[in-house]
C-alpha cells in the first residue's frame, strides 16, 4: 500500500535559514534520482498559524510517497537530501500516513493512491490549491478568519500550513481525532464552509486537490516534544 510522509525541519540560524533555501534548488537534483520516490514536493510554511501568504523562513518541508510503510521509514532515515536537512536543522519531524481517500490533481497527477480505510486513528487532511493570480486577493481575505478558527478549535490535534510558492500554491495539513470532528469544521456556515462555496461558485483555482489519510506514526520532535506524543500515536522505530 503506497504511503506517504511528510517531514518538517525547523531551522533558528540565519546561515542554516539561507543554507536551506538554496537546497530548493540543489536538493532537487538528488531527489530525481532517488528511484524509490514516487513523488516528492519540497515547501516552505506561513507564519502564525500556518495558513498565511507571509512566509516563515524557519519552516520547511517535504513531501513525499513511497510503495510501502517500510521504504518510507528507511528512506527517509537513509536518504542524503533527508540526513542533510536533519543536519542543518535545530528540530525535525516526520509523519507517515496511509491515503484513504483522495481527489484531484497536483502537479498534473494524483500522488496519493488510496488504499482501504482502517477505521481506527487520527484522520489527517489535506487540500492543496494552486489559487489563479486574480482571484488572490479574494482568497486570501477569506483566510485570516479561518486560521483563527482552526487556531482555536480544541478538536485539532496538529496543523500547519506549506506551499510551493507564497500566494499561489498552497497547501493545508491538519490531524483530526475523527471523521465528525473535521467535518464539522470543514462544512456547512463556517468560514471554511463558507470559503468552499465561494471556491465553487467562483472557481478560484486551476488546480485542487483533497485528500485524507489514516496516520500511521510518527518520530522525531516538534516544538520541544516527540511529535508522536503529541499526536498520540505510536512513534514509528527505526
Amino acid at each position: 500500500m503506497p504511503v506517504a510522509s511528510l517531514s518538517l525541519f525547523r531551522f533558528d540560524g540565519t546561515l542554516d535559514r539561507l543554507w536551506v533555501v538554496t537546497q530548493m534548488v540543489s536538493a532537487r537534483l538528488t531527489l530525481r534520482n532517488e528511484s524509490a520516490l514516487r513523488f516528492w514536493k519540497l515547501c516552505g510554511s506561513g507564519t502564525g498559524e500556518g495558513f498565511t501568504p507571509r512566509p516563515n523562513w524557519g519552516v520547511w518541508a517535504i513531501m513525499a510517497t513511497w510503495d510501502d510503510l517500510e521504504t518510507a521509514r528507511a528512506r527517509t532515515a537513509q536518504s542524503p537530501v533527508w540526513q542533510r536537512w536533519r543536519a542543518h536543522a535545530d528540530e525535525s519531524a516526520t509523519v507517515f500516513l496511509a491515503p484513504v481517500s483522495s481527489r484531484g490533481t497536483w502537479g498534473g497527477v494524483n500522488p496519493f493512491p488510496a488504499g482501504p480505510d482502517s477505521g481506527t486513528g487520527p484522520l489527517v487532511a489535506l487540500t492543496r490549491a494552486s489559487i489563479k493570480p486574480g482571484n488572490a486577493r479574494r482568497f486570501w481575505a477569506r483566510e485570516p478568519e479561518i486560521s483563527a478558527r482552526i487556531g482555536a478549535d480544541p478538536n485539532v490535534i496538529f496543523k500547519i500550513g506549506i506551499g510551493e510558492l507564497p500566494l499561489l500554491h498552497q497547501v493545508t495539513f491538519s490531524v483530526w481525532p475523527d471523521a465528525a470532528t473535521m467535518a464539522a469544521f470543514a462544512h456547512g456556515n463556517t468560514p471554511h464552509g463558507l470559503a468552499i462555496k465561494s471556491v465553487r461558485e467562483e472557481n478560484w483555482f486551476s488546480e485542487e486537490l483533497y485528500a485524507r489519510f489514516r496516520l500511521l506514526g510518527a518520530e522525531g520532535r516538534w516544538e520541544g516534544r516527540a511529535l508522536s506524543d503529541r499526536l498520540g500515536t505510536a512513534t514509528v522505530a527505526a
